[in-house]
């Protein structure tokens, strides 16, 4: 099977989106929106339209509950002896998240031990 050639395009700062051609060259990319016809739309019509996208289904409160919960986290400062912060430390972006997540393990063993 033939392998498929890539596109490419970039837009320029103003907005403007170019395509490069087989030759190596950019030319702009015709826009196909009827603004004039998205601009005559009321909000009510815009929200019908978005509520019967089957592709993008309601941000309802259906949905808030179905997100998990995030732990609330407080700053604090905290002493660690140095090997275990340069420990965590040497394991890149992320180290405090993974103290945390030790925390996490230890407080749940202890709680369900106890």
């Amino acid at each position: 099977m033939k392998a498929a050639k890539a596109l490419t395009f970039t837009r320029l700062s103003d907005g403007t989106l170019l395509r490069r051609h087989r030759d190596g060259t950019f030319r702009p990319v015709k826009d196909k929106t009827d603004i004039a016809r998205i601009k005559a739309l009321s909000e009510a019509e815009i929200e019908a339209m978005a509520a019967s996208d089957p592709d993008h289904p309601a941000l309802d409160a259906a949905f808030w509950r179905s997100v998990p919960k995030v732990p609330d986290k407080k700053a604090i400062s905290i002493k660690l002896d140095r090997d275990i912060l340069q420990f965590f430390r040497k394991q890149g972006r992320g180290y405090q998240t993974r103290i945390n997540a030790v925390l996490r393990r230890f407080v749940d063993l202890h709680r369900k031990a106890g």
